[in-house]
């Protein structure tokens, strides 16, 4: 499917393009450092469920929509822009001072395995930016003479995929084992940073344009 070349340079150019730091970086690092190693993990997981995703809607033509509807990219943009907020916001209150009487009060539960793996691959998802990227990237690679197209850009997905994911585990240790040194100090300022991530994140999705 891919001759030797090709593979070599995909794979470098994917490696350089994951070691810059971007949106990902720090929704990784905001969950590993608010959450723990595992929190981490598992929005690793949903980060490139969402990769996967992409690279399959590229296959398919979906992505060619949003470059050239700028309806449906300002849709999915908005749409990514206010989930984000909103998972800010909610941050944001479970960090907040509790009440003179909240020592009776039963804590609040924290996100699970699940929940936070769905919201990381809908943080991935609604992402117009990344369909793009995939847009623009992948197709480099894709050689539309030897069949299966679709199954082309699965592949480097899943290729791309696997260098996203040994980084991001990477960075979830190190954040992990951060935040369990100041585990002693309280857990508000973690939900607080973790929040302050999601709302500067969803702004920034809010006001991207094209290109």
């Amino acid at each position: 499917m891919f001759d030797l070349a090709t593979l070599a340079t995909y794979l470098a150019a994917a490696a350089l393009l994951v070691l810059i730091p971007g949106p990902g970086t720090a929704w990784i690092l905001a969950q590993s450092t608010a959450g723990g190693t595992m929190r981490g993990v598992q929005a690793a997981f949903g980060l490139e469920t969402a990769t996967l995703i992409h690279a399959l809607a590229a296959g398919l033509g979906l992505s060619a929509l949003l470059a050239t509807s700028a309806l449906a990219f300002e849709a999915i943009k908005y749409a990514g822009a206010a989930y984000l907020i909103w998972l800010g916001i909610k941050a944001w209150r479970s960090g907040a001072p509790a009440a003179a009487d909240d020592s009776v009060a039963p804590a609040r539960p924290r996100a699970s395995g699940r929940e936070v793996y769905l919201r990381s691959v809908m943080t991935g998802v609604l992402n117009p930016k990344v369909a793009l990227f995939f847009l623009a990237f992948l197709p480099q690679f894709v050689h539309p003479e030897r069949g299966m197209v679709w199954l082309q850009f699965l592949v480097l997905g899943a290729l791309l995929s696997a260098i996203g994911l040994s980084h991001s585990l990477a960075l979830t240790f190190l954040a992990g084992q951060i935040g369990r040194r100041f585990k002693q100090r309280g857990g508000r300022w973690k939900e607080r940073l973790t929040g302050t991530v999601f709302i500067a994140l969803g702004l920034r999705l809010a006001v991207q344009q094209r290109g």
